[in-house]
């Protein structure tokens, strides 16, 4: 028989075989993991084509009928997938790159060559693959090469909207990976080791270990074939790989060696014990059985540099590469000297004490210094010890402890040190009583337009929504404060949809955001803080377009990080928009598109208690030009009553809004005739407030590290010195902090 008769009659067998190797009850998963490798030569890749649309009909629908070339949404299970790698035998002839379709399917043409049909594996293990060699992928082509082989995958490697898919069940047997589905979740489960990747179609997240990663592109399906962002799978497995597009290929760099690598602490000191963390895995999932260290000392005598070599064997026998880790080993550290002084040894009642911290370090590494009863003053007469304590960057700490002696001679009283010397951004207490009594200011004011969308009720949440609708343009406010209280994690985003017939342009000006945050007020007044920097420095501005029709998410950070159970957020930034904006501001589940659930999001309700609304006119300017500070008197804000609050709608309720405390609400104050020698300082009236001011254009804390209590606390803002001056005061009242609040100007006393 000649060899041309041969040939046809292997190639019928082949044919036969494809379609006997799963019946229309197709095997068992189990069943399959020990079906032989059925093999045959056939004249052209044409050929292996048919057999595979052959084979893959049988496991989808369990008949000898072929696929349909429609693209199915219907969820394909991995272990029954059937795009099997083919392997030739000889050296390929690289393909004629055609345009892609809009399905990411290309026309590959090479020359006949006989090549080798591996048959398919319906097995949850990918026991066809070998994860050998370096893997090239060709791009908008099915075929793939390693170890001299050539593969052809059950779709080509597409390019959809800039992102590069692969067919996930051929990529992963050619690595060495297992693969299987789970029909409870419907997700795609691949294993290297310890690492399992799962993938959901038409969903850009997946979970790498547990924790969720975002693709750059959905999962889909492509004709019953399982389609991923390939960068999605490099990066979880750390597969570096090269790009050549002149050669129109991506070459994976693979390999089955096991990998080990370890650790130490962040400083070794001689003498010490040092601490290694190892780890090792095996890209085929093999147990390792043996570890080698050259070089490794539980304790290293000597200052100097080491170097500690590990390697790890896995079941197999292989050794990992060697995993080398330079030691610098540092003289065993000093712990720094604690030490002050102060620039007397006795003082009178009431006067200023001035401490000299003098403690030092070896390394000059001092992080953070402690004192116990500095007080600026005493009242009381005796000695007083006062102590300092330093810690250096390595944790070791030293105190000091000095005597100071107060004789029974009065300086100050408490009420004047406090006013001359506590300083700017720092409280004190007084009696608070009399506040009411003193004389207003009697300013006027007038409100500049800017719309102002206080987005503050419900403030806790308590399920998913859309917490704010408003429609706006040109200069618009935004104040967002929310808790998540929904049993979730999530996040918050702005989305901005432009109903226009042209292009519009949304400007971030400033931008002052905090959280997620388990305490409000912290997060209001670093809100606050961020805002006027922002507006100090010009951080924070962007412009992002609209087109026609499109949605954008906008004002990003606010969705950078998930807010967890009881976790608050606080946001204030201003805006401008050439076109009218449709702003939706929604809470969602961390790992949900906002994009794709916006539309069936339900409108939450106000919670009663808390404030929102739409406010226009939301920049009050206060000019006053009489003289102020050479007899008591207070300014008052946020009262309703000298100071109205702003009067809007709740777009939502279609109700009327009263902005109660005018939260949002841009005060700029300015004051042309202080009296010399003027006390200005911050007294709440409501409850405790912390916050922030800008005074001359310098960021002023409302106060340092604590809040000040309402009524008997005030914090020092500014003093005037000698000489009348004017001063500008930018206030803007921080959400979590309560209104209304005070402004007094108190002249100063004499100084001795």
């Amino acid at each position: 028989m000649n060899l041309k008769k041969k040939l046809s009659i292997l190639t019928a067998f082949a044919v036969f075989q494809a379609f006997a190797v799963i019946p229309a009850n197709a095997q068992s998963a189990d069943q399959s993991d020990t079906t032989p490798v059925n093999t045959a030569k056939v004249k052209s890749v044409e050929v292996v084509k048919k057999e595979q649309t052959i084979a893959e009909s049988e496991v989808k629908s369990g008949t000898n009928t072929p696929t349909s070339n429609n693209e199915t949404t219907e969820e394909v299970n991995p272990e029954t997938e059937t795009n099997v790698p083919t392997a030739t035998e000889v050296t390929p002839v690289d393909p004629v790159m055609e345009p892609t379709d809009e399905e990411g399917t290309a026309e590959e043409t090479t020359a006949p060559e006989p090549v080798e049909v591996e048959q398919p594996s319906t097995g949850s293990s990918s026991v066809a693959g070998g994860g050998g060699g370096d893997l090239t992928l060709y791009m908008n082509s099915n075929k793939m090469m390693q170890d001299g082989k050539t593969y052809l995958a059950g779709q080509p490697m597409a390019v959809k909207n800039g992102v590069s898919y692969v067919a996930i069940r051929a990529l992963v047997d050619r690595v060495g990976y297992d693969v299987k589905y789970d029909n409870t979740t419907k997700e795609t489960i691949i294993i290297s080791g310890e690492d399992e990747l799962r993938f959901k179609t038409n969903s850009k997240i997946y979970t790498v270990n547990g924790v969720s990663r975002t693709m750059k592109g959905a999962a889909y399906q492509q004709k019953n074939t399982f389609m991923v962002p390939l960068t999605s799978i490099t990066q979880a497995l750390d597969i570096t790989y090269k790009v050549n597009q002149s050669a129109k290929t991506v070459v994976l760099n693979l390999s089955t060696k096991p990998v080990a690598s370890f650790t130490v602490q962040k400083e070794v000191f001689a003498g010490d014990q040092v601490t290694y963390t190892t780890r090792s895995s095996s890209p085929k999932g093999l147990s390792i059985v043996d570890e080698r260290w050259t070089g490794r000392q539980d304790t290293f005598d000597q200052p100097g540099v080491y170097t500690v070599t590990y390697a790890v064997q896995d079941s197999s026998g292989q050794w990992s590469d060697p995993y080398s880790v330079t030691i610098k080993v540092e003289r065993p550290n000093l712990p720094p000297v604690a030490m002050f002084t102060t620039d007397k040894e006795e003082y009178k009642m009431g006067e200023k004490i001035t401490y000299i911290d003098q403690s030092t370090d070896d390394e000059n590494a001092i992080v953070k210094t402690e004192w116990d009863n500095n007080a600026l003053a005493f009242f009381v007469p005796g000695p007083k010890t006062v102590t300092i304590t330093v810690t250096d960057k390595h944790g070791a700490s030293d105190s000091y402890t000095k005597m100071i002696n107060i004789t029974g001679e009065t300086l100050y009283s408490l009420t004047d040190f406090n006013q001359l010397f506590t300083p700017v951004g720092e409280k004190f207490t007084f009696d608070g009583g009399g506040v009411p009594a003193m004389e207003k200011v009697p300013f006027t004011y007038y409100d500049e337009p800017s719309l102002l969308i206080r987005s503050n009720s419900p403030e806790t949440v308590n399920t998913e929504g859309i917490v704010y609708k408003e429609s706006s343009f040109g200069q618009t406010r935004f104040m967002i404060h929310h808790v998540n209280n929904t049993g979730k994690n999530v996040k918050m985003y702005v989305v901005a949809t432009n109903n226009n017939a042209y292009t519009a342009s949304i400007e971030q000006q400033n931008m002052g955001f905090a959280g997620p945050s388990p305490f409000a007020t912290v997060a209001g007044k670093l809100s606050i803080d961020r805002w006027f920097q922002s507006m100090q420095n010009g951080t924070g501005q962007k412009k992002v377009y609209i087109q026609p029709g499109e949605s954008k998410l906008i004002l990003n950070d606010l969705s950078v990080l998930p807010m967890k159970q009881g976790q608050v957020i606080s946001l204030y930034s201003d805006v401008f928009s050439d076109y009218e904006l449709d702003y939706n501001i929604i809470m969602i589940e961390e790992n949900k598109d906002p994009m794709e659930v916006l539309s069936s999001l339900p409108v939450l309700d106000r919670d009663g208690v808390h404030n929102r609304g739409t406010y226009p006119n939301a920049t009050r300017i206060i000019t006053y030009d009489q003289e102020v500070g050479s007899k008591p008197s207070r300014l008052p804000l946020g009262d309703n009553a000298s100071d109205p609050n702003l009067v809007g709608t709740d777009p939502m309720a279609y109700t009327e809004a009263s902005n109660a405390g005018n939260f949002g609400v841009l005060y700029k104050i300015t004051l042309n005739n202080v009296a010399p020698r003027t006390l200005i300082s911050f007294n709440p009236r409501g409850g405790r407030y912390s916050g922030v001011a800008l005074v001359n254009g310098q960021v002023v804390q409302i106060s340092t590290g604590k809040s000040v209590t309402a009524p008997n606390e005030q914090s020092v803002m500014y003093r005037t010195g000698s000489y009348g001056e004017s001063v500008t005061i930018l206030f803007s009242a921080a959400p979590g902090s309560n209104l209304p609040v005070n402004l007094l100007f108190t002249p100063l006393p004499a100084e001795k």
